[in-house]
């Protein structure tokens, strides 16, 4: 059997392992959280090296990238250290591969027509290739970048825009500790509703499911949440929030949609390749052999008309 592990830097409570067989062969796939401990993080590393198939890093990246530039988180990095035998992913190769897929697999095959929607897409920079497919296809793409990770009341309409402040920000804020910039560990449960006018004109809210929960509306009403990392608990506050569809990029696993990281794991266990030796065609050829399509949850009924709702921000 198989084994990829996601070690986490978000909550505990998230916590799953679930049984899967890809052709012919088991996987254990599981995810633990370290509710945001570095040291913790490191710790297991170094103590399940050489004893798992590959480790997916969750709750984080490592890599961000910006076009064709790729930064580094070094402190994130540094942290697998002690992975000196098991490869690891963080799923931005699979970012930058499935979901901009994923954006033009909607679209073509009639599921999601992004011309006539206008998407948030709450932080650009974290997944480039979705944010690059967006911009091709929505009526109308506000970026979130400064709004959900800095807390600067600043929309991006441009990816010209994320673009050009990228390259002057990005080299200085990823000096900062991760913990400024992304909700890790108890935080990832938490709610406090902001920036509301931008959920409010958005048709689709995209991007990591942890930022769009962290200031999402108590009114969600005919909205379509294109994410993953969801567990049954969000699906059930999703309906709640009157959400339209609930669209995640990675397979649903006994009601779990696991994050990039993990399947990235899978693939990089299947193909049998070193990670930095994997080509945007491996993983789509692999994830065709796989029949992967995007998983769509009807939670509630499509809305008969837009209404428009202004709020504050």
């Amino acid at each position: 059997m198989k084994r990829v592990v996601s070690i986490s830097l978000g909550s505990s409570k998230r916590d799953k392992k679930v049984h899967a067989n890809f052709f012919g062969t088991d996987f254990e796939i599981e995810r633990i959280g370290t509710d945001g401990d570095m040291e913790k993080f490191r710790r297991m590393v170094a103590e399940l090296d050489g004893k798992v198939d590959a480790f997916g890093v969750g709750g984080t990246d490592i890599y961000i990238y910006l076009g064709e530039r790729r930064y580094v988180l070094q402190q994130i990095l540094d942290l697998m250290a002690g992975a000196k035998k098991t490869p690891f992913v963080d799923g931005s190769g699979l970012k930058h591969t499935l979901e901009r897929e994923t954006v033009a697999t909607l679209q073509d095959q009639g599921l999601v027509d992004f011309a006539t929607k206008r998407v948030l897409l709450v932080c650009a920079v974290d997944r480039f290739g979705m944010a690059e497919a967006l911009a091709g296809r929505a009526k109308s793409v506000v970026f979130g970048d400064l709004m959900f990770n800095l807390g600067i009341p600043i929309p991006l309409r441009s990816l010209a825009a994320v673009r050009r402040l990228g390259r002057v920000v990005l080299p200085l804020v990823l000096r900062l500790p991760y913990r400024w910039l992304y909700p890790t560990g108890e935080k990832q449960e938490q709610n406090t509703p902001k920036f509301g006018r931008y959920y409010a004109e958005a048709d689709v809210i995209a991007g990591d499911f942890h930022l769009i929960k962290r200031y999402m509306p108590e009114n969600l009403q005919g909205k379509i949440i294109l994410t993953n990392t969801t567990t049954e608990a969000d699906v059930e506050e999703l309906k709640r929030r009157g959400v339209h569809q609930l669209i995640t990029t990675t397979p649903v696993f006994e009601g779990r949609s696991f994050g990039t990281n993990v399947m990235e794991g899978v693939l990089v266990t299947l193909l049998g390749k070193p990670p930095e030796a994997l080509t945007p065609e491996d993983y789509l050829g692999k994830l065709k052999e796989l029949g992967w399509t995007p998983r769509i949850q009807e939670l509630n009924p499509a809305p008969a008309a837009r209404t428009a709702v202004v709020q504050t921000a």
